[in-house]
């Protein structure tokens, strides 16, 4: 998966000037604050410089993530065609990016970001090339929603990791509350960002949500420690993003994990893909999450005729059509 053309050209232009050997400290700093998810009160992006590392390394990633999980929610609900979105924690639009090449008739976008740094690019990079009208807000997620209008669609993608535990759940209610149709939270693909989807699926739930993707069931998640569930994309690394890495490899596999969850409940519950499909001669074996709250591996044949087909063709993350 690669960035829009417009974004990238964007991307492109406000790091032209920085030196390569500054953005290599700078991407490793953001690196190493992302990976230990520190909750010391800082921001992961407060300065410039942190902002143009994130560009070059790891908006594409997040990019991606983000675009797949809106995929699944698109593919669980097809009908929803929001109108308005609601991004809290919005980084440089990242979210707003994914959901207008997703849904191009989105007609109005807020984004609340506390950085005036992130702000600032997001809007420069936003400029003309997003047709949706675009209000910024300065604002900590976890203080300033009361004065905010509900939205279509409601987003928080990678910011679960910056704040601290006690406030999650204050600002997990205050997003649902938002919502005027679909709340779509997106967290990196580790076992702590596992863990951080679990704890905001239940209080959805509890709060009378109805869960549309990954999870085909309201049950507890079925997985159980070490094993976690997540998902991956493939990303293109442009030039500079292999030079600010030290990078050989032309793309890197992001792991992500996120939960959508919908006022109205899905039309359909449909097993869903939870790793790599091992594929032989003949035969698939696709690990499942199913709608009766289990995981189980399935393996299909050419002797199951069309569901073979059918499987043959799935990738990690997909959901497994009705036979």
């Amino acid at each position: 998966m690669e960035l829009p053309a417009s974004l990238r050209q964007g991307v492109e232009r406000l790091l032209e000037n920085v030196p390569l050997a500054v953005l290599k400290q700078a991407a490793k700093t953001l690196s190493d604050r992302y990976r230990a998810e520190l909750r010391d009160g800082r921001l992961h992006m407060a300065e410039d410089l942190a902002v143009k590392a994130y560009l070059a390394t790891r908006l594409p990633a997040t990019y991606a993530a983000i675009r797949a999980s809106l995929d699944a929610l698109s593919d669980a609900k097809p009908g929803f065609q929001p109108r308005s979105l609601l991004d809290v924690g919005a980084g440089p639009g990242t979210v707003l990016w994914a959901t207008t090449d997703q849904w191009p008739d989105l007609e109005q976008a807020v984004l609340l970001e506390a950085s005036a740094a992130v702000r600032k690019v997001g809007e420069t990079l936003a400029g003309d090339a997003i047709a949706a009208r675009t209000r910024w807000l300065a604002g900590d997620a976890t203080i300033d929603l009361a004065d905010i209008e509900p939205a279509d669609l409601v987003t928080c993608a990678y910011v679960l990791d910056e704040i601290i535990p006690a406030s999650l759940p204050k600002l997990i209610g205050r997003l649902w509350q938002l919502t005027g149709d679909t709340l779509l939270i997106v967290e990196p693909g580790t076992p702590a960002g596992w863990q951080r989807i679990l704890a905001v699926r239940r209080q959805l739930i509890e709060a009378g949500a109805h869960v549309l993707a990954p999870c085909p069931h309201h049950a507890p998640c079925p997985l159980a420690p070490p094993d976690w569930c997540h998902f991956s994309r493939r990303v293109a690394r442009s030039r500079l993003h292999r030079l600010a890495k030290d990078a050989d490899v032309p793309w890197e596999d992001e792991k992500f994990i996120y939960v959508a969850a919908s006022r109205e409940r899905p039309t359909s519950h449909q097993a869903r893909v939870l790793a790599p499909p091992k594929s032989g001669s003949g035969k698939v074996l696709l690990k499942l999450c199913q709608d009766d709250g289990t995981a189980a591996e399935r393996l299909f044949t050419k002797r199951d005729g069309a569901d073979f087909k059918l499987a043959r063709r799935l990738d990690w993350g997909d959901r497994l059509a009705s036979e």
